[in-house]
């Protein structure tokens, strides 16, 4: 892989904890919060942001993971505490109104973000992830007691210890969803620190607890029908519709949804078919950006 260029590092303290990120682009240009998927970091944008044209990209590290802080004391993690981080964080970049680049978990916050605050988000760019898997409503109180339980199970563990960083991106490749060497090697230097003579993953091992609480279908969709904006979701062909069978019939309940399945597994965004979704993203994004609705 060619040498790409580094990002700009960035701190942000908002709702009492300190958040890092990176930063590509300029500002002026057009406004992009970059978020990435469950157990990643922001170095998942290592390979797709260089590519991305005209954009002043912000990629955070999501409360928990990267460099960011943790929660306090036994918070559990949900979307909802991160999209209030997030729009603090736009508030302290002077982003009235921007757009998001997701991928899976980062996805889905997007898409729920522009549901709720429709006049905040311009477009959405999105790679493997739209919604969260859906709850039944009188599974509700089994639930929260898995989370509860969880959280208080996590609080026990004790970290796995790597002797060094060439271990650690060794279990890096092997996670749930497989990645090469290069994508993994980014992923763990930034959500690694040292423990001891070792390394440690950075992430808070609460985000393993289950989620307190799954929204229903219906409560899902009415988030997705609220979306009055341009949406790009790409898709892989080894990713979340070989996982979930049903998945693309599910994405197609939308038609405002514009939506690609490319070949690729799903972090396609950092492995072999990065200069093909970027070329996807930079097509979405020139349109948008074209027309200048955004300029205010």
């Amino acid at each position: 892989m060619p040498l790409l260029p580094s990002p700009r590092e960035l701190q942000f303290d908002v709702n009492g904890m300190r958040f890092s990120a990176q930063e590509w682009g300029s500002p002026g240009q057009f406004p992009v919060l970059a978020l990435h998927g469950w157990l990643d970091n922001s170095a998942s944008f290592f390979a797709l942001a260089p590519q991305l044209q005209n954009l002043h990209i912000v990629a955070v590290d999501l409360a928990g993971h990267g460099r960011s802080e943790h929660r306090p004391g036994q918070m559990a993690y949900t979307p909802w505490d991160d999209i209030n981080d997030l729009l603090a964080i736009a508030d302290q970049l002077g982003w009235k109104r921007f757009a998001f680049l997701g991928h899976s978990r980062g996805a889905i916050i997007s898409t729920l973000t522009a549901g709720a605050f429709p006049d905040r988000i311009l477009c959405l760019g999105l790679v493997e992830g739209l919604l969260p898997e859906p709850g039944l409503p009188e599974d509700a109180p089994t639930q929260l007691a898995k989370a509860i339980n969880g959280l208080r199970s996590q609080q026990q563990k004790s970290p796995s210890i790597y002797p060094d960083m060439a271990v650690a991106i060794k279990a890096r490749e092997r996670g749930m969803f497989p990645l090469g060497y290069e994508a993994a090697k980014a992923l763990t230097e930034r959500g690694v620190v040292a423990q001891g003579s070792g390394f440690s993953w950075s992430t808070d091992p609460r985000l393993l607890a289950p989620s307190i609480l799954r929204l229903s279908r219906e409560q899902l969709a009415a988030f997705v029908n609220n979306i009055r904006v341009p949406v790009k979701l790409l898709l892989a062909t080894e990713g979340l519709p070989r996982l979930y069978t049903n998945y693309l019939q599910q994405v197609a309940n939308f038609p405002h949804i514009n939506y690609e399945l490319l070949e690729g597994g799903h972090h396609l965004h950092m492995e072999q078919e990065v200069d093909l979704v970027a070329q996807k993203l930079n097509e979405f994004f020139a349109e948008f950006i074209a027309s200048e609705t955004w300029i205010k």
